[in-house]
C-alpha cells in the first residue's frame, strides 16, 4: 500500500518536472514568434474605381508592396491597404478620407486620383496630421495649398510648358489658343504656360474651356468658334475620355489638314495606349510631350509582369509613379517606426460637433511625414526625391503621333533645351537651343512633312481700320484716291512698306485703310489729330508718314522707324565764278604755305652748311652765300639749281627733300587744276543764326511738327512759308526771300532727299542735322501688333524688298549726283603732309649733328685749349672762324691743288720741288713753292725753308698770284 502510494507520488513528481521543464520553451517560443510577427500599419487608398487609371493604381501599389517586402523581408513593419472608391466625385472622396481617418484611423492615405477631389482631402489631412500622397493629382493649384501633410509623388503640370514653350519658338508660331477642360486640372496650368509663351513672344488671343461633362453638340460649337479665327495652333489640357472626343470631332469638321498644329500635354500623352485605334489614327500629326522614362531592367520586368497579371498592354506613368509611392511610403513608415502604438489623440469637443471634428491627430503624423520627405532612391519611373513636397522635373520627350503609336523626335531638358539625343554626362548648361533642327522628321496633320505657319486669314475676325492721311503733295510717300464708285484706295511708299511687313508676320491680320478725310475729300487735321485718333479708338492704326516724336507718343505707340531721322536745311546753290588773280594761293592752306616756305629756306641753309667748307659753290661774300641759301633751297622745287653737292650728307638730305617736293608740287597742280576747270558750287547759306539774324523766310511742310520746330529755333513766326509739294517748293526758291519765296527750307530728310531728287543742280543740303525718329505706324497704347510689327520692319528694311520700294516711288537717286560732290574740293592741309615733313625734319636733323660731331672732332684741339686768357665765346669765334676757312683737307681743294701746279711749273717743277722739300725735312704744302718758277719772268720765289714760312697763307698768296699775273697761264713757254 504504501509502496503504491510511493509510486504514484513519484509518477506525479515525474510529470510536474517535465512540466516544470518545458515551460520556459514554451513561453520563450511565444515571445519570439510575436516579436517576429510584423505590425501591420493602416494605409488607406482613394481612386475612381471604374477608371482605368484607378484600377491601374491599386494592382501597381499591390505589386510594389508585395515586390518590396520580399526583398525587405527583415522589415517589422507591413502596410495594410484599406480601399474605398470616389466613384468621380469630390463629395465621395472626401467622404471616404473622412471614413479612413475616423473609423480606420489610417496613418497616410494614397490619393485621390483628380486635383479637384484633393483639394478638400488635403485640408483633412492636414487637421488630422495623416499625409496625403497622390500620384495622379497633377494641378499647379494644389501647391498653393502649402500644407505641410501633402506630397505629389507626380510632376506638376508646370514642369511641362516650358517644353510646349520651346516646340513653339522653334516652329515660329506666335499665337497659340490652349484648349482645356473646366476644372481644378485644366485650369491650373494656363497661368503657367500663359507666362512661358510671353517669354517666347508668342501671345494667347483667346482661350478655349470645354466643360468636363460636355455633350458632343458643345465640342463641336467650340471647335466652329475655333475655326473662324485666324490662330492655327492649339495646346489641348484635358483627361484622355474628354480629349479622345475632341479629336475625333476635329477631325470630321476638317481641323486636322495642313493648316493646323495640334500639341497636347502630358495628361494624354501618357495614356495614348488607352485610346481607340480609330481616334489614334484622327490624331495624326499631333505633337506630345511626356517626362522621360529610363529603360532599365527593373521598368522592362515590372512592365512583362503587369501584362501578364492585368492581361493589357496599357501601363501608363501613373501607374509608375504609384508604384514608386507605395514603395516610398513603406521605407518611410519603417523609417518612422510607426507601430502597434500608433494611435489618434483625441480632441476636446462639444456634442453639438460635427462628424468632420470628430476624429483625433495621429501621434505619429509629424515623423511619418519628415521620413517621407526625406526619402530618396532609384525607382522604376527614374530617380525618386521630393523637393517641397513633390518630385522634380526630368527631361521631357518629344513624340509625334502616327497611325496607331507615337514615335519620339527629340526631347527637351531645361539646361540645353530642345536637342535631338540625351546627353546626361556632358550636358551643355550654357547653351540653350530651341532650334527645330533638333527636332527629327515631324508628320503633321493632313500627312504633310512640312510644318504649318500656324495662321489663317480668319472667315469673320475683326478687320482693323487703318488710318491714312490725306495730302496734296509729296505723294510719292502716301496718297488717297477715289475710284469712280467713291472708294478709296491708298498707295505710295509708306503703304508699300505697311503690307510688306504684315505680309511677313508669321499670322494674318485683316485690316483695310481708311481715309483721314472730310466728306469732301480733303485733309481731317494734322498728324496730331491722326495720331489722336488712334488714342479714342476710331481707328486701330495709322500709316503715312507720320513721324515718330515725343508728345504723340505719350497716347500712341509707335513702332521702329521704317525711314532715316533727322531734320535738316536745304538752300540754293550758285556758281562761283569769281576766278581772283589769287586763285593760285587757293589749292594750299596758309599753314601749308607756311611750312613749305620754312621748309625750302630751311633745306637750303643745311646744304650751305654741309657745303661752304668743300664746295667753292657755296662760299664767297656774305650777301652771296645769303642769296644762295635761298636760290639753292628753292631752286629745288623746279629741280634748276646748277650747284654741284659733294658732301654726302647733302646729298643724303636732298634725295628725301625731292621725294617731298615732287608729290608737294604735284598735290599743288592737280588741286589747282580741280579749281579752275570743275564748276565751282557754292551753298548760298550755311548758318542757320545768319537766316535769323538777316530775318529771311523760311519754308516748311504744310501741317508738319517742323513748324512748332521752327519756332523753338527762335524764327519769327511770321517769317515762316508753308507748302505742300516739291514743286511748290521750289517755286519759293526761284522767287528769294526778298520777293515774296524763301532763303531756306526745314523738313524731314526723306522729303528733302525727294526734293534733291529732282532739283539736285540748284539746291544741297547744309547745315545741322536736328534729331527726331523718323517715320514710324501708330497703334494704340499697349497693342500686341507693335513687337511684331517693328521686327516685320526690321526684316523688311533689311531686305532687298527695301530697295524695290524706294525705287519704285524714289527713282533710281544714283542718276542725280551728290550735291557735296559739285563743290569746290577744299585746300589741301597740313594733316596731308606732315608726315612727310617729319621725314624731312629727321633726315635734316640727323645729317646736322653728324656733320656738328665730325667738325668738332677735328678742331677739338681748340675746344681743348686751356689758358687764362681763353674765355668760351673766344672758342666759339675761334671755331667760327675755321668754320669759314676751306677744309684743305678735302679732296676737292687736294685735286684743285694738284691741278694748279700742273699748269704753273710742269711736272719737272713740281719733281724739283719735292726733291727741295726732302733736304729741308718739312712737308710740303701749297704755301712751299715758288710764286714766279724758273719758266716764268716772273721774280724769284721767297725761302720759305724756315719752319717759319709754314704759315704762310695759300689762299693769300694765289690771290696775291692772280692779282699780280692773271694771265700768266696763257704766255707760258711751249716747254713748261
Amino acid at each position: 500500500m504504501i509502496k503504491h502510494k510511493m509510486e504514484k507520488k513519484t509518477i506525479s513528481l515525474s510529470i510536474f518536472s517535465l512540466f516544470i521543464l518545458f515551460l520556459p520553451l514554451e513561453y520563450l517560443t511565444v515571445v519570439v514568434e510575436a516579436q517576429e510577427t510584423p505590425i501591420p500599419v493602416k494605409i488607406g487608398v482613394v481612386v475612381d474605381m471604374d477608371l482605368y487609371v484607378g484600377q491601374m493604381g491599386i494592382s501597381c501599389i499591390s505589386m510594389a508592396l508585395s515586390d518590396f517586402y520580399a526583398s525587405h523581408d527583415y522589415y517589422k513593419t507591413r502596410l495594410v491597404l484599406h480601399t474605398r472608391d470616389s466613384n468621380r466625385d469630390v463629395v465621395a472622396a472626401a467622404a471616404a478620407a473622412l471614413d479612413l481617418i475616423k473609423n480606420v484611423e489610417v496613418q497616410a492615405i494614397i490619393g485621390p486620383l483628380s486635383s479637384a477631389q484633393a483639394n478638400f482631402m488635403i485640408n483633412l489631412g492636414e487637421k488630422s496630421q495623416v499625409p496625403i500622397i497622390t500620384f495622379s493629382a497633377t494641378s499647379p493649384s494644389l501647391s498653393s495649398i502649402r500644407s505641410p501633410y501633402f506630397i505629389r509623388a507626380a510632376l506638376d503640370d508646370s514642369s511641362q510648358v516650358g517644353s510646349i514653350a520651346a516646340i513653339i519658338q522653334a516652329f515660329g508660331w506666335r499665337e497659340v489658343v490652349p484648349i482645356y477642360v473646366d476644372n481644378e486640372f485644366g485650369e491650373g496650368i494656363i497661368p503657367f504656360l500663359t507666362d512661358a509663351l510671353e517669354k517666347v513672344n508668342a501671345r494667347v488671343p483667346y482661350r478655349s474651356v470645354v466643360p468636363p461633362l460636355a455633350t458632343d453638340d458643345q465640342i463641336v460649337a467650340e471647335l466652329y468658334k475655333l475655326m473662324t479665327m485666324q490662330t492655327r495652333v492649339f495646346v489641348v489640357h484635358m483627361l484622355t475620355h474628354l480629349g479622345a472626343r475632341l479629336f475625333a470631332k476635329a477631325e470630321k469638321l476638317g481641323m486636322m489638314s495642313g493648316d493646323y498644329a495640334w500639341i497636347i500635354t502630358d495628361g494624354m500623352t501618357y495614356e495614348l495606349d488607352s485610346i481607340e485605334p480609330s481616334v489614334m489614327n484622327s490624331m495624326t500629326g499631333v505633337i506630345g510631350v511626356q517626362p522621360f522614362i529610363p529603360k532599365t531592367e527593373e521598368f522592362d520586368n515590372f512592365k512583362s509582369r503587369y501584362r501578364k497579371k492585368i492581361q493589357r498592354n496599357d501601363l501608363n506613368m501613373f501607374g509608375l509613379w504609384a508604384y514608386d509611392s507605395a514603395i516610398a511610403l513603406a521605407m518611410a513608415v519603417e523609417k518612422a517606426r510607426v507601430g502597434v502604438n500608433s494611435t489618434f489623440l483625441r480632441t476636446n469637443i462639444s456634442r453639438n460637433s460635427t462628424d468632420l471634428e470628430r476624429f483625433g491627430v495621429s501621434s505619429t503624423g509629424k515623423e511619418l511625414i519628415q521620413a517621407l520627405s526625406n526619402t530618396s532612391f532609384r525607382g522604376i519611373s527614374g530617380d525618386f526625391k521630393l523637393v517641397d513636397g513633390q518630385l522634380q522635373s526630368p527631361p521631357y520627350e518629344i513624340v509625334n503621333i502616327v497611325g496607331p503609336g507615337a514615335r519620339v523626335v527629340g526631347y527637351w531638358t531645361k539646361e540645353s533645351g530642345i536637342v535631338r539625343d540625351l546627353n546626361f554626362t556632358n550636358a551643355n548648361t550654357s547653351n540653350y537651343s530651341t532650334s527645330k533642327s533638333n527636332i527629327g522628321s515631324i508628320i503633321w496633320p493632313g500627312d504633310k512633312t512640312s510644318p504649318p505657319k500656324g495662321w489663317v486669314v480668319p472667315t469673320n475676325g475683326k478687320i482693323l481700320k487703318i488710318g491714312v492721311p490725306v495730302k496734296d503733295g509729296f505723294s510719292e510717300f502716301v496718297h488717297i484716291t477715289w475710284n469712280p464708285n467713291n472708294i478709296p484706295e491708298a498707295g505710295g511708299y509708306c503703304i508699300d512698306v505697311f503690307d510688306t511687313v504684315m505680309e511677313a508676320l508669321p499670322y494674318g491680320v485683316p485690316y483695310e485703310y481708311v481715309p483721314f478725310a472730310t466728306s469732301d475729300h480733303k485733309t481731317a487735321g494734322s498728324y496730331d489729330e491722326l495720331a489722336y485718333q488712334v488714342y479714342l479708338g476710331n481707328f486701330d492704326a495709322a500709316v503715312g508718314d507720320v513721324t515718330i516724336v515725343a508728345n504723340r507718343s505719350q497716347y500712341v505707340d509707335f513702332t521702329l522707324p521704317y525711314t532715316e531721322s533727322g531734320v535738316s536745311m536745304v538752300v540754293p546753290i550758285k556758281d562761283d565764278k569769281s576766278k581772283n588773280a589769287w586763285a593760285f594761293l587757293k589749292p594750299l592752306t596758309w599753314q601749308l604755305w607756311l611750312t613749305s616756305f620754312c621748309s625750302f629756306v630751311f633745306v637750303g641753309f643745311l646744304i650751305w652748311v654741309l657745303e661752304h667748307r668743300i664746295n667753292e659753290d657755296f662760299r664767297g661774300p656774305f650777301w652771296h652765300q645769303v642769296g644762295m641759301v635761298f636760290w639753292f633751297g628753292f631752286s629745288t622745287m623746279v629741280f634748276a639749281h646748277k650747284e654741284r653737292v659733294i658732301s654726302n650728307l647733302a646729298r643724303f638730305v636732298l634725295i628725301i627733300w625731292f621725294l617731298v617736293v615732287l608729290i608737294l608740287t604735284q598735290s599743288y597742280t592737280a588741286s589747282l587744276t580741280s579749281m579752275l576747270t570743275v564748276q565751282q558750287l557754292q551753298p548760298t547759306v550755311t548758318d542757320v543764326t545768319e537766316l535769323i539774324k538777316n530775318n529771311e523766310y523760311i519754308g516748311y511742310q504744310m501741317g508738319s511738327f517742323v513748324f512748332g520746330l521752327l519756332k523753338n529755333m527762335n524764327f519769327n513766326e511770321n517769317r515762316l512759308l508753308a507748302f505742300n509739294s516739291t514743286e511748290e517748293l521750289d517755286e519759293l526758291f526761284s522767287k528769294g526771300s526778298r520777293n515774296g519765296g524763301i532763303a531756306a527750307a526745314f523738313d524731314e530728310i526723306p522729303y528733302m532727299k525727294l526734293f534733291l531728287a529732282k532739283y539736285c543742280s540748284k539746291y544741297t543740303m547744309v547745315g545741322p542735322t536736328y534729331k527726331t525718329d523718323g517715320f514710324g505706324f501708330v497703334f494704340p497704347i499697349g497693342s500686341p501688333l507693335v513687337p511684331d510689327v517693328s521686327r516685320g520692319i526690321l526684316n523688311v528694311t533689311e531686305s532687298k524688298k527695301m530697295i524695290d520700294i524706294e525705287k519704285k516711288w524714289f527713282g533710281d537717286r544714283t542718276k542725280c549726283p551728290d550735291s557735296s560732290t559739285l563743290f569746290s574740293s577744299n585746300s589741301i592741309g597740313l594733316e596731308s603732309f606732315w608726315g612727310l615733313f617729319l621725314i624731312v625734319g629727321i633726315a635734316a636733323a640727323s645729317a646736322l649733328i653728324i656733320y656738328a660731331i665730325k667738325f668738332l672732332r677735328e678742331n677739338w684741339h681748340v675746344v681743348d685749349r686751356s689758358g687764362h686768357e681763353l674765355t668760351i665765346w673766344s672758342k666759339m669765334n675761334d671755331l667760327l672762324q675755321r668754320f669759314k676757312n676751306r677744309d684743305l683737307s678735302s679732296h676737292t681743294f687736294k685735286n684743285m691743288e694738284n691741278r694748279d701746279r700742273e699748269s704753273v711749273c710742269g711736272r719737272d717743277c713740281m719733281k724739283r720741288a719735292a726733291e727741295s722739300s726732302n733736304e729741308h725735312d718739312f712737308q710740303f704744302s701749297p704755301s712751299t713753292f715758288s710764286v714766279a718758277s724758273p719758266c716764268t719772268n716772273g721774280p724769284p720765289s721767297p725761302d720759305f725753308s724756315s719752319p717759319d714760312a709754314r704759315n704762310v697763307d695759300f689762299e693769300a698768296m694765289q690771290q696775291e698770284i692772280e692779282l699780280v699775273n692773271p694771265n700768266q697761264n696763257e704766255h707760258l713757254p711751249s716747254t713748261c
